[in-house]
């Protein structure tokens, strides 16, 4: 297994405010005049996940030039453990609303699932030169277009265990992925994870004002079927936005497949008007 956080470019480590979140900064190129200078990238992780998560992204984002925070949300990775029971969806917004801070400026946020409406909430509040929604947990009215066909079950009411990944289930993440997963994944929040997956039923999901998410925003999702795709349309045209839909992909092989890169060079290309 190829453990992609142990092959990371040079950057600082640092812990940020009473509940100690793990913040790793990659600085990127140092020798970009001012003029030319670009907003500050801040990654933020899905449920049961971490930085590590954006390991195989990182690289490209530092070598051009982009300053890259890629925070962990408290309880998870190297942040410092919790009673997750306790911790909710607004305690996340709290987590990213003091990275921002650190960030010194608006950054592009580019959330992944449960991160991706974390964002999209933040951005309702927090100002932010940009929005990437990477296969994000959908906002109320997103599903409300698109609906899910069939619920994904219920969560449990006080801990969700790491999901089981099988070797055999991917079609683009190979059995070294995986198992790069498997050494990371940990159990989430059922109190935050239950409040914006709206996918598991039971749930009303998270409401999104567009008309006070302003910056400019990008989504990308899979696209495998019919449904996936109406998804995809349904919530880059609620955003305003540009989109990518993503054929023969899951949604953990966004980030981590084989095919990763497609997802790097679609937010790259989108990046370039900054």
């Amino acid at each position: 297994m190829k453990d992609y956080t142990k092959i990371l470019p040079e950057h600082i480590e640092k812990y940020i405010g009473e509940n100690d979140l793990f913040l790793e900064v990659y600085n990127g190129a140092d020798d970009i005049p001012i003029s030319e200078k670009k907003p500050p990238l801040l990654f933020v992780h899905g449920a049961y996940t971490g930085s590590w998560m954006w390991s195989k992204y990182i690289p490209h984002f530092a070598e051009e030039g982009w300053k890259c925070y890629v925070m962990n949300l408290r309880g998870h990775y190297k942040s410092r453990a919790m009673d997750l029971t306790r911790v909710s969806f607004e305690d996340y917004l709290e987590d990213i609303k003091e990275i921002i801070a650190e960030c010194g400026e608006p950054p592009v946020m580019i959330g992944f699932s449960m991160g991706g409406i974390l964002c999209q909430k933040i951005a309702e509040m927090e100002a932010a030169s940009g929005m990437v929604s990477m296969d994000s947990s959908i906002c109320r009215q997103v599903y409300e277009k698109v609906p899910f066909k069939k619920p994904a079950g219920n969560i449990p009411e006080n801990i969700v265990p790491a999901p089981d990944r099988n070797e055999s289930s991917s079609i683009d993440e190979s059995a070294g992925d995986i198992e790069f997963q498997r050494k990371y994944l940990a159990m989430e929040s059922a109190k935050a994870l239950s409040a914006c997956s709206i996918s598991f039923g039971g749930t009303e999901g998270i409401s999104i004002d567009n008309g006070v998410v302003t910056c400019p925003c990008l989504v990308i999702r899979t696209s495998n079927n019919m449904e996936e795709e109406k998804r995809v349309r349904a919530e880059a045209e609620y955003f305003h936005a540009e989109y990518t839909g993503m054929k023969e992909a899951t949604h953990t092989g966004l980030l981590i497949g084989q095919r990763y890169k497609e997802g790097v060079d679609s937010i790259l290309k989108w990046l370039e008007r900054f």
